[in-house]
């Protein structure tokens, strides 16, 4: 299937509400506004299609990129190449597929992670403090993570927005997996007050890291 028969097709998919959402939440006008659903279901079809989803990354369309997450094979992407297509992101949500579907279990995701946490590109930082993230939820024995917290509490505050949704990812995951390093993280969230007023649909948990953390600690316990 070639790259204009996608876009066509994800033109036919067009919902008003979701390009309004997008709108919303930072995105421009190279998108149909397709429901996540709906992109999942033409991925199904088409599998896996390396070239293909490459293609439509270069198109800069917000649909057709999260096709292309879905569809490309990140086994056959260079560091070289993902350090390209984080830095050319310029929408949250494309960033966050990216991070799950691409980079998270990428055989050199902790070179990734020690590179990238230290750039300038507020993408890539955002990427490199997400793999911080999930490395701290699964992984965390060789990390010092009072350090962490001390570069948290001295670095969110002053962050770029896209890069303090990962950070407190971050602080959010020490509090809730570890116990001795649980209250001074609730703490640093108190302190930095970051989402503290975040507007939460009815049924989620707020991003606001004291409520976060407390949250999912209750629900170990039951």
């Amino acid at each position: 299937m070639a790259t204009k028969e996608i876009l066509a097709q994800l033109q036919t998919l067009s919902n008003e509400k979701t390009y309004a959402h997008n709108k919303k939440v930072g995105a421009g006008d190279n998108q149909f506004g397709v429901k996540m659903g709906d992109i999942r279901n033409i991925a199904k079809k088409i599998k896996r299609d390396h070239k293909l989803g490459l293609e439509l990354w270069q198109t800069k369309n917000i649909d057709a990129r999260l096709l292309a997450i879905l569809i490309i094979d990140p086994n056959k992407l260079s560091i070289k190449e993902l350090e390209q297509m984080v830095k050319s992101i310029d929408f949250a949500p494309i960033a966050d597929w990216f991070n799950s579907y691409i980079i998270k279990d990428n055989p050199n995701k902790d070179l990734l992670r020690e590179k990238w946490i230290d750039s300038d590109n507020k993408w890539i930082a955002r990427a490199g403090w997400s793999l911080l993230a999930g490395k701290i939820a699964r992984d965390a024995e060789s990390l010092d993570l009072s350090a962490i917290l001390d570069r948290i509490e001295s670095e969110m505050l002053n962050a770029e927005p896209e890069v303090q949704w990962t950070m407190n990812t971050a602080l959010a995951q020490v509090g809730i997996n570890f116990p001795e390093h649980r209250a001074r993280a609730i703490s640093i969230g108190e302190k930095l007050g970051i989402y503290r007023d975040y507007p939460v649909s009815k049924g989620c948990t707020s991003p606001f890291a004291p409520i976060w953390i407390n949250e999912m600690v209750s629900r170990q316990k039951t």
